[in-house]
Protein backbone atom coordinates (compact mmCIF):
# COMPACT_ATOMS: atom_id res chain seq x y z
CA UNK A 1 0.00 0.00 0.00
CA UNK A 2 1.54 3.22 -0.80
CA UNK A 3 1.19 6.28 1.11
CA UNK A 4 -1.23 5.88 3.88
CA UNK A 5 -4.55 4.14 4.67
CA UNK A 6 -6.29 1.07 5.74
CA UNK A 7 -4.79 -2.39 5.32
CA UNK A 8 -7.21 -5.38 5.09
CA UNK A 9 -5.40 -8.16 5.73
CA UNK A 10 -5.84 -12.25 6.47
CA UNK A 11 -2.99 -14.44 7.01
CA UNK A 12 -2.70 -18.52 7.71
CA UNK A 13 0.11 -20.28 8.55
CA UNK A 14 0.28 -22.99 6.47
CA UNK A 15 2.16 -26.91 7.07
CA UNK A 16 4.25 -26.15 3.98
CA UNK A 17 4.78 -24.27 0.82
CA UNK A 18 1.84 -25.03 -1.78
CA UNK A 19 2.38 -26.20 -5.10
CA UNK A 20 2.01 -23.52 -7.51
CA UNK A 21 -0.33 -24.46 -10.75
CA UNK A 22 1.48 -24.08 -13.57
CA UNK A 23 -0.74 -21.48 -15.61
CA UNK A 24 -0.55 -19.17 -12.52
CA UNK A 25 0.59 -15.84 -12.92
CA UNK A 26 3.35 -15.69 -10.00
CA UNK A 27 6.00 -12.90 -9.20
CA UNK A 28 8.53 -13.58 -6.85
CA UNK A 29 10.45 -11.44 -4.45
CA UNK A 30 13.46 -11.68 -2.07
CA UNK A 31 12.35 -9.63 1.17
CA UNK A 32 14.75 -8.39 3.59
CA UNK A 33 12.91 -6.38 6.82
CA UNK A 34 13.89 -5.17 9.54
CA UNK A 35 12.46 -3.19 12.65
CA UNK A 36 13.28 -0.03 14.38
CA UNK A 37 12.88 0.16 17.57
CA UNK A 38 14.17 3.58 18.83
CA UNK A 39 15.46 2.95 22.20
CA UNK A 40 15.29 6.57 24.20
CA UNK A 41 19.29 7.55 23.66
CA UNK A 42 18.84 7.04 19.32
CA UNK A 43 15.19 8.01 19.33
CA UNK A 44 16.32 11.57 18.21
CA UNK A 45 19.08 10.49 15.81
CA UNK A 46 16.54 8.16 14.12
CA UNK A 47 13.74 11.11 14.12
CA UNK A 48 16.46 13.11 12.21
CA UNK A 49 17.23 10.72 10.04
CA UNK A 50 13.30 10.75 8.88
CA UNK A 51 12.82 6.95 10.60
CA UNK A 52 11.68 7.67 13.91
CA UNK A 53 9.72 3.85 14.06
CA UNK A 54 8.36 1.38 11.91
CA UNK A 55 10.05 -1.45 9.11
CA UNK A 56 12.79 -0.59 6.76
CA UNK A 57 12.44 -3.36 3.70
CA UNK A 58 14.17 -4.20 0.82
CA UNK A 59 12.45 -6.41 -2.08
CA UNK A 60 14.69 -7.70 -4.89
CA UNK A 61 12.28 -8.06 -8.17
CA UNK A 62 12.20 -10.96 -10.16
CA UNK A 63 14.13 -8.37 -12.83
CA UNK A 64 16.34 -8.17 -10.25
CA UNK A 65 16.07 -4.26 -9.61
CA UNK A 66 15.71 -3.30 -5.78
CA UNK A 67 13.52 -1.47 -4.17
CA UNK A 68 13.41 0.10 -0.66
CA UNK A 69 10.33 0.91 1.01
CA UNK A 70 10.13 2.71 5.33
CA UNK A 71 5.99 0.89 6.51
CA UNK A 72 5.18 2.04 9.74
CA UNK A 73 1.48 0.31 10.84
CA UNK A 74 -0.68 0.58 13.54
CA UNK A 75 -3.36 -1.49 15.26
CA UNK A 76 -4.10 -4.86 15.15
CA UNK A 77 -5.96 -7.68 13.86
CA UNK A 78 -7.25 -7.80 10.12
CA UNK A 79 -7.86 -4.03 10.23
CA UNK A 80 -4.38 -1.00 10.57
CA UNK A 81 -3.62 1.58 9.82
CA UNK A 82 -0.40 1.49 6.91
CA UNK A 83 1.61 4.66 6.16
CA UNK A 84 4.62 3.50 3.58
CA UNK A 85 7.20 5.09 1.79
CA UNK A 86 9.70 4.12 -1.08
CA UNK A 87 13.37 5.48 0.70
CA UNK A 88 16.55 5.63 -1.59
CA UNK A 89 19.18 2.75 -1.63
CA UNK A 90 21.17 5.45 0.98
CA UNK A 91 18.43 6.49 3.09
CA UNK A 92 17.28 2.40 3.66
CA UNK A 93 21.90 1.66 3.94
CA UNK A 94 22.09 4.41 6.33
CA UNK A 95 18.93 3.25 8.83
CA UNK A 96 19.23 -0.59 8.14
CA UNK A 97 22.18 -0.98 10.99
CA UNK A 98 19.88 0.49 13.32
CA UNK A 99 17.06 -2.59 13.24
CA UNK A 100 20.52 -5.15 14.18
CA UNK A 101 18.65 -8.22 16.09
CA UNK A 102 15.42 -7.49 14.34
CA UNK A 103 15.15 -8.46 11.12
CA UNK A 104 13.99 -11.10 8.54
CA UNK A 105 14.26 -12.67 4.96
CA UNK A 106 11.87 -14.00 3.22
CA UNK A 107 10.92 -15.35 -0.14
CA UNK A 108 7.32 -14.14 -1.23
CA UNK A 109 5.29 -15.68 -3.96
CA UNK A 110 2.49 -12.84 -5.40
CA UNK A 111 0.04 -15.31 -7.08
CA UNK A 112 -3.05 -13.53 -8.98
CA UNK A 113 -6.63 -15.83 -8.61
CA UNK A 114 -9.40 -14.13 -9.30
CA UNK A 115 -9.12 -10.52 -8.70
CA UNK A 116 -7.04 -11.15 -5.69
CA UNK A 117 -3.16 -11.44 -4.64
CA UNK A 118 -2.14 -14.04 -2.37
CA UNK A 119 1.02 -13.59 -0.83
CA UNK A 120 3.03 -16.89 0.05
CA UNK A 121 5.93 -16.07 2.63
CA UNK A 122 8.97 -18.98 3.13
CA UNK A 123 10.56 -17.43 5.51
CA UNK A 124 14.91 -18.30 5.47
CA UNK A 125 15.41 -18.38 9.12
CA UNK A 126 12.52 -19.54 10.78
CA UNK A 127 10.43 -22.48 10.14
CA UNK A 128 7.31 -21.15 9.17
CA UNK A 129 5.36 -20.54 6.06
CA UNK A 130 2.29 -17.98 5.96
CA UNK A 131 0.11 -17.01 3.26
CA UNK A 132 -1.74 -13.47 3.10
CA UNK A 133 -4.56 -11.51 1.44
CA UNK A 134 -5.34 -8.28 1.22
CA UNK A 135 -9.04 -7.05 0.95
CA UNK A 136 -11.28 -4.24 0.06
CA UNK A 137 -13.39 -4.51 3.03
CA UNK A 138 -13.50 -6.46 6.12
CA UNK A 139 -16.68 -8.15 4.49
CA UNK A 140 -15.29 -8.88 1.35
CA UNK A 141 -16.42 -12.41 0.51
CA UNK A 142 -13.37 -14.32 -1.46
CA UNK A 143 -12.41 -18.49 -1.82
CA UNK A 144 -8.63 -19.56 -0.98
CA UNK A 145 -7.58 -21.51 -4.07
CA UNK A 146 -7.56 -25.34 -3.43
CA UNK A 147 -4.14 -25.80 -3.71
CA UNK A 148 -3.68 -23.65 -0.44
CA UNK A 149 -6.73 -24.77 1.71
CA UNK A 150 -5.06 -28.02 2.18
CA UNK A 151 -2.11 -26.76 3.70
CA UNK A 152 -3.85 -24.76 6.22
CA UNK A 153 -2.93 -25.14 10.00
CA UNK A 154 -4.55 -22.00 11.35
CA UNK A 155 -5.58 -18.80 10.64
CA UNK A 156 -3.18 -15.74 12.50
CA UNK A 157 -5.34 -12.61 11.22
CA UNK A 158 -5.52 -12.00 14.95
CA UNK A 159 -2.62 -13.28 16.73
CA UNK A 160 0.04 -10.60 16.96
CA UNK A 161 2.66 -13.53 17.97
CA UNK A 162 2.11 -14.00 13.78
CA UNK A 163 2.99 -10.12 12.98
CA UNK A 164 6.38 -9.89 11.04
CA UNK A 165 7.25 -7.67 13.61
CA UNK A 166 6.85 -9.95 16.54
CA UNK A 167 8.60 -12.82 14.51
CA UNK A 168 11.94 -10.64 14.27
CA UNK A 169 11.85 -9.43 17.88
CA UNK A 170 10.98 -12.78 19.17
CA UNK A 171 10.80 -15.87 17.13
CA UNK A 172 8.54 -18.33 16.27
CA UNK A 173 5.69 -18.38 19.28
Amino acid sequence: MAGGGREIERVWVLRAAPAIPAHAEVETWEIEQGYLAPAAASEVELAKLGFPEGRLRRIVEPSGAERYFHTIKSGSGVVRVETEREITRDEFEGAWPRTEGRRLAKTRRRVRVDGLVWEIDVFRDLPLVMVEVELESEAQEFVMPAWITGLVEKEVSDDARYRNSALAMYGMP
